[in-house]
């Protein structure tokens, strides 16, 4: 009774001893790594945020904050037919298996298996018995029962690496999410603003049609030269070569857009829609900078990269100790099939297993060199990305800030072109000067206008890419 007892108590103190020996890991300590301190405001926000939060208009559907009925089922379109976006989806559920894949280790492996064999002895062979018949029949039956014992956290490291990756895949599949999204916005203002300069140039095709009309009559009667006649023409033609030329680009925003909804471009039409010259972005609150690197997808995914990488030193560590695993196996072993489930035929064998690398040519120093490298790589990479999220940022702020100067000034360009062609015109109607003012006047208002219209697209893409690079409200507690 006293040597059961001591049995016992000698069993459950080796089961203690392993449990507090697995709960040991040898990755290091995780902390997310240092990143370029944030500064207290954007230096380019200047007077940019005037408008009330929009956390929840920026969550999810960010794009209908434009008010665009047709942009609005665009996107919805991209959301479900994206081929990109569904690439990204895939990758994610590679990263799911792959995280199952790894914790399928944490639990022991049973395998069955039986085999039916024919087998000849050779009678040479030691285990030759002399009388006996070389050639029999072989059944069995058996099954096998494996499991490592964790002692060095190898297992548990590669869970946590493959977690960590997963949930980088999460992040990725939201950071293109909200790019792919974003381009869509970005392509869709650029058809609009390509069908307001096309409207533009078909109006002032027009125009010079009539100039050179006109020009003509007064050729005929005496009152211009053939050098006016020319020169109406080369501008009238001018003209015509730009609007082929904006709606060759415009087919190919077209086309962009479809390829993005997943649609194919011989088929996918958009009727135009010229971008009101008055448009103006919403106002976004772009928040405390200090907020940023929760709201963007890629700084999340590297982050989570670079606790993957930590994790994987663990590993390498761990192939330095050596390997302990429980084995079992149990089944029944026959000649005949008539008594192959018989107590007699029954086989087993149970026992603790070891296995420590003694020499491998600096194989596991190389693996850990390669592990520590691996984490530097994917530390610099995060703080590279964090770098690049406040530059976007700030770059989205500037283009919004000088793009609105810039529409003003713009603006007033064209009304004292139109004034100044107003003059030309007159003039030459009065034979006060050559048709070379009234060319040269026209010029400069067609410029001033396509410039305004470029203007205004800018802009409104520049708040589409503001909200991209403030993560289009994203948060990482989707991880």
């Amino acid at each position: 009774m006293q040597a059961a007892l001591r049995t016992a108590t000698v069993s459950l103190l080796a089961l203690l001893l392993l449990a507090l020996i697995g709960g040991c890991s040898l990755a290091p300590a995780y902390t997310a790594p240092s990143s370029p301190p944030p500064a207290d405001t954007y230096a380019e926000a200047g007077d940019w945020r005037k408008a009330e939060p929009l956390e929840n208009a920026m969550r999810g559907a960010w794009w209908t904050m434009f008010q665009d009925p047709v942009l609005d089922g665009l996107e919805v379109k991209l959301g479900n037919a994206n081929q990109n976006i569904k690439v990204a989806f895939a990758r994610l559920q590679e990263a799911r298996a792959a995280t199952r894949i790894a914790r399928a280790d944490l639990v022991p492996t049973l395998n069955v298996g039986s085999s039916a064999t024919r087998e000849r002895v050779s009678q040479n062979s030691p285990a030759y018995v002399p009388g006996r018949n070389p050639t029999y029949n072989n059944f069995e039956v058996d099954a096998e029962l494996s499991y490592e014992l964790d002692l060095w956290g190898r297992v548990r490291n590669s869970v946590n690496a493959a977690k960590a990756n997963q949930q980088a895949s999460v992040a990725d599949l939201a950071a293109l999410d909200l790019e792919q999204h974003a381009e869509l916005a970005s392509d869709y203002f650029t058809l609009r603003g390509e069908d307001a300069a096309l409207l533009l140039l078909q109006n002032t095709v027009d125009d010079y049609a009539r100039s050179l009309s006109l020009t003509e009559n007064l050729y005929r009667g005496g009152a211009a030269a053939a050098a006016d006649v020319y020169q109406a023409r080369a501008q009238l033609e001018g003209a015509r070569t730009q609007a082929a030329e904006v709606a060759l680009q415009r087919a190919q925003t077209e086309h962009a857009i479809a390829v993005l909804i997943g649609e194919n471009p011989s088929r996918f039409r958009l009727a135009s829609r010229p971008l009101p010259q008055e448009s103006v972005p919403p106002l976004i609150d772009v928040r405390l900078p200090s907020t940023l690197l929760e709201r963007r997808p890629d700084v999340a995914a590297a982050e989570r990269r670079v606790a993957a990488a930590n994790a994987q030193i663990g590993v390498a560590r761990a192939a330095y100790f050596p390997v302990f695993s429980l084995a079992a196996a149990t089944g029944f072993d026959s000649t005949h099939t008539s008594n192959l489930l018989n107590a007699p035929s029954r086989l087993w064998s149970a026992g603790p297993q070891g296995l420590l690398t003694v020499f491998d040519a600096g194989r596991h120093r190389a693996q850990s060199a390669q592990a520590h490298a691996q984490y530097d790589e994917q530390v610099a990479d995060y703080r590279q990305t964090v770098l690049v999220a406040y530059q976007e940022v700030e770059d989205s702020l500037a283009a919004l800030h000088r793009l609105d100067q810039e529409s003003l000034s713009e603006g007033a360009a064209v009304t004292a072109s139109g004034h100044a062609l107003e003059q030309a015109r007159y003039r030459y109607k009065a034979g006060l000067v050559t048709y070379l003012e009234v060319a040269t006047a026209e010029t400069i208002a067609l410029q001033a206008q396509l410039s305004r219209v470029n203007i205004v697209n800018r802009y409104m893409n520049a708040s589409v890419l503001l909200v991209k690079a403030l993560g289009g409200g994203w948060n990482d507690a989707a991880l």
